[in-house]
């Protein structure tokens, strides 16, 4: 059996890691009851008691308007927690697998960035989690795996499309940001891939993996609705404006275009179905019951 622990169990990424966790895997699932992060300290000695394999960094801090007057907290759970799993893993001759995000770009550059493209984030949540990959390139080079995703939701936490079901049900009409684009990633999706990353040591580096296809926010949001409908989540349909960002002000800055090249993963993991494939898949999920959402 190959010995793997999960850092993060608990949130919306870890639990789907869980769900979908191979027959041949005895899990280590440490959430933040467990562990907390932000005592990057403590870190060491838990995974010299556990002795995992292979560690899959599904945690991290992302709050991203709050990250603006956290920035300790932030680069605590960010940058130096991981620093400390890349020591372990490089003394135990353990594997780990970080997941990392799109907001370590600054979304101006025109075409989809590539893993080798230089990083400048915008705003702390993304430069804490810029800081933590290249403290891990630092100590283990391309042994790790560091696996940038973008607009993770499921059926579990808090995410857009649960918020937006909900806004949805309760309001007369919605008002969604248009000029941000990027690409949904279902974590059900995500964690399939991870999982099939641990079983491939070569896979290493710096990578991406979203699901396919782009979307604005405002794109995300009508395809929900759709969604919705068509499962019997809504039962009313309600006007949805596109605004832009200015409209729409945060304390965080956020990437006005950041769509990830997978070439690299895609032919390595296969590919990800287009995004609103992968909502139906989480909407007829959620609706019908088959978890504690």
């Amino acid at each position: 059996m190959r010995q793997i622990c999960i850092l993060g169990a608990g949130g919306q990424l870890g639990r789907e890691l869980l769900r979908r966790c191979p027959a041949d895997v005895t899990v280590q699932a440490i959430d933040r009851s467990l562990l907390d992060l932000a005592r990057p300290a403590e870190i060491s000695a838990l995974l010299q008691r556990l002795q995992p394999q292979t560690i899959i960094n599904a945690a991290a801090y992302t709050a991203v308007d709050r990250a603006e007057s956290e920035a300790e907290l932030a680069y605590s759970v960010n940058a130096e927690a991981p620093a400390r799993m890349a020591q372990w893993a490089q003394a135990a001759g353990a594997r780990l697998l970080h997941v990392s995000t799109d907001f370590v770009f600054d979304g101006r550059q025109g075409r989809p960035y590539m893993p080798n493209d230089p990083v400048a984030p915008l705003g702390v949540y993304g430069a804490s989690k810029a800081a933590g990959e290249e403290k891990i390139r630092d100590i283990l080079g391309a042994d790790a795996l560091i696996l940038r995703t973008a607009w993770v939701y499921s059926e579990f936490s808090n995410n857009f499309v649960k918020t937006m079901l909900r806004l949805m049900a309760e309001r007369e009409t919605l008002s969604v940001v248009g000029d941000q684009i990027g690409t949904p990633t279902w974590a059900g999706g995500l964690a399939d891939a991870l999982w099939r990353a641990t079983e491939l040591p070569e896979f290493t580096g710096t990578q991406h993996w979203t699901d396919a296809g782009v979307a604005s926010w405002y794109d995300f949001a009508v395809a929900i609705q759709e969604e919705g409908r068509q499962q019997g989540l809504l039962t009313r349909e309600i006007p949805i404006q596109m605004i832009p960002t200015t409209a729409y002000p945060t304390p965080a800055k956020r990437p006005s275009c950041v769509v990830l090249d997978k070439a690299g993963s895609y032919s390595i993991l296969g590919a990800a179905p287009h995004w609103r494939v992968q909502l139906r898949r989480m909407i007829r999920v959620w609706q019908e019951g088959k978890i504690d959402g």
